[in-house]
């Protein structure tokens, strides 16, 4: 009998590359059956919070705040250069203090990101990552933290940047932007049990990079606002040397993060 393994991630094109090879058990599981279910980060990380599922994507920020309760696996996260959040707002507009912002989530990384750029910020709503840029636009809030592959698209909505937050954590700290990465509950598995699973997402991702238009067959399913341009490109971006491993210097942001959290 296969081991039934509740996996939580996003619906995002990294996420869906990521862990195809897994859910459709193109590679050996080693006995572990995978039953993905999709949720936004900003419910993801408050899945985590209530112990819910086997393997789950969160924001960095997030698995800081819980870390005593999970283990940190080693592949599968979204680190990189050059693909961290947006703050943007309409052509023209000036920010002041009292501005409106929205951000995807409380406990984000977007939202620590745009506490580090600019703590001063008093007034944030929180908005479904994908609604961010509809109420920009129709002036529902003053500016926004866009993620994911609302980089790609924003000068669609009439939007423009004011700062690439992630380029601004890169230039202060010379580290990659610790985005989100994969975690599993300490009390449900072993050590042993985790550097098995970060071995098989780890060979999740060799076998996309293998198969790409079969896996990208399957993205589409759950990326249907985005191009088949937009969505590579976000693959391209998100998947990456870090999301096989984090390594030292994947580790050493994410230590980086912890410290300007305290």
């Amino acid at each position: 009998i296969m081991k039934k393994i509740q996996l939580l991630i996003s619906p995002c094109p990294n996420d869906t590359y990521i862990f195809f090879a897994l859910i459709h058990q193109k590679i050996n599981t080693l006995g572990y059956q995978f039953i993905a279910q999709y949720f936004d980060i900003k419910e993801l990380n408050q899945k985590a919070k209530n112990f819910e599922g086997d393997i789950i994507k969160v924001s960095y920020y997030s698995y800081l705040e819980l870390k005593n309760s999970y283990h940190l696996l080693q592949s599968g996260g979204a680190l990189g250069k050059g693909c961290g959040p947006l703050l943007v707002t309409q052509k023209g507009r000036k920010l002041h203090q009292s501005s409106v912002i929205a951000i995807p989530g409380i406990d984000t990384t977007a939202h620590f990101l745009l506490k580090f750029y600019n703590s001063e910020f008093s007034q944030k709503k929180v908005v479904l990552f994908h609604e961010i840029m509809p109420k920009i636009r129709n002036r529902e809030v003053d500016a926004g933290v866009i993620i994911h592959e609302s980089r790609f698209t924003y000068p669609n909505f009439g939007l423009e940047c004011i700062q690439d937050l992630g380029l601004y954590w890169e230039e202060k700290t010379q580290l990659p932007i610790p985005l989100g990465g994969i975690i599993v509950p300490k009390a449900r598995f072993t050590y042993n049990e985790v550097q098995m699973l970060e071995k098989l997402i780890y060979e999740s991702i060799l076998y996309a990079q293998n198969h790409e238009e079969e896996v990208l067959d399957f993205c589409k399913c759950y990326a249907q606002e985005m191009s088949e341009e937009v969505m590579l490109s976000h693959i391209r971006l998100y998947v990456n040397e870090f999301s096989l491993n984090l390594g030292v210097e994947g580790r050493l942001a994410i230590q980086k993060m912890e410290e300007f959290m305290k």
